[in-house]
């Protein structure tokens, strides 16, 4: 028996799992990549390319399933469900290890109990951009012409990164402006240009090209540094404004999984991360990625539970009526 082989069979009888769950063979079957959200979108593109490059070093393929309903909380329950074997894993998010406890008054899921953390995926710079021909000249003008009038101000959805990111904004700086949701990031950027709303909050993955091309005006990057995107446009908090928030992705797997299996997936995560073509892609979209252990993704979601569950419920927010 291997290193790895000894670790994990000493792991299985230490919390009781079955006596295959983590065997000297270990891995001895496809893994299972639960995804809440339709195929096509950022978390299924990246789950199929990570899954690409951990499958082979791993000698089993990755099947990436999508459950997709209720906020990724069919695709989470699911997966909280499973053994926790190490087979399968969990693509996780603000969303659905953050916001849903506070938006959610039952849950099927408790994702501080139910799941652990493998490691990050990334997190993607957030921007508040209005048309190129907007009035306000920076930050400081769109802020003084709001206690006047407030703009409107669209995102992708209730309760997306990018609505709670403006709200701790109006918290911390005083900006007034009214919100409009709208069906994806895309339609948002459409209805800005078309002039239909003043603000939209996008996140890198949608807003490069735009911010690229100069299509929008950056008044700010919700980052805690500036980008390489937009490096002219300043942070919040160089303007005196402690607003930072950003959308994120991660791995997680159902709690009770074998730390040795945890350690592999973690160490081949890294691996892919830090690798063409994941890596070129994350340089492209000017995605931040950590290399973060599973112990450093557990207390940067704990961090995150901190702030953002607390102005959730403060807000009043709730999607299940």
């Amino acid at each position: 028996m291997g290193l790895m082989g000894a670790m994990l069979a000493g792991q299985a009888m230490a919390q009781g799992t079955a006596p295959g769950a983590a065997s000297a063979t270990w891995p001895d079957r496809p893994f299972r990549w639960f995804v809440g959200y339709p195929p096509g979108g950022p978390s299924d593109i990246f789950a199929r390319l990570i899954g690409g490059q951990m499958g082979p070093r791993l000698g089993q393929n990755v099947v990436v399933e999508n459950r997709v309903g209720g906020g990724a909380v069919l695709a989470s329950e699911a997966a909280a469900r499973s053994p926790a074997d190490g087979y399968t894993w969990m693509h996780v998010d603000n969303g659905i290890l953050v916001y849903n406890p506070a938006l959610y008054g039952r849950l099927p899921y408790d994702p501080d109990r139910d799941f652990t953390g493998v490691g990050f995926i990334g997190r993607f710079p957030l921007y508040i951009v209005a048309r190129p021909d907007h009035p306000a000249v920076d930050f400081a003008a769109l802020l003084a012409a709001s206690r006047t009038r407030a703009p409107t101000y669209g995102t992708p959805a209730v309760a997306s990164p990018h609505h709670l990111a403006m709200e701790l904004v109006k918290r911390r700086s005083g900006l007034a402006a009214e919100h409009v949701p709208y069906r994806g990031g895309p339609a948002a950027m459409q209805d800005l240009l078309a002039g239909n709303v003043e603000l939209v909050v996008i996140d890198t993955a949608t807003g490069t090209p735009f911010i690229r091309d100069g299509r929008v005006k950056v008044f700010a990057a919700l980052t805690e540094q500036r980008t390489r995107l937009a490096p002219a446009a300043p942070t919040l908090r160089e303007l005196g404004h402690d607003a930072v928030a950003y959308g994120w992705q991660g791995m997680s797997v159902p709690s009770g999984t074998p730390a040795a299996a945890i350690a592999r997936l973690s160490a081949e995560l890294i691996r892919a991360m830090q690798n063409d073509p994941l890596a070129g892609r994350l340089r492209d979209l000017d995605i931040e990625y950590l290399p973060w252990s599973p112990a450093e993704f557990q207390a940067f979601v704990a961090a995150e539970a901190a702030l953002w569950r607390p102005l959730i419920r403060d807000l009043g927010i709730r999607l299940d009526g």
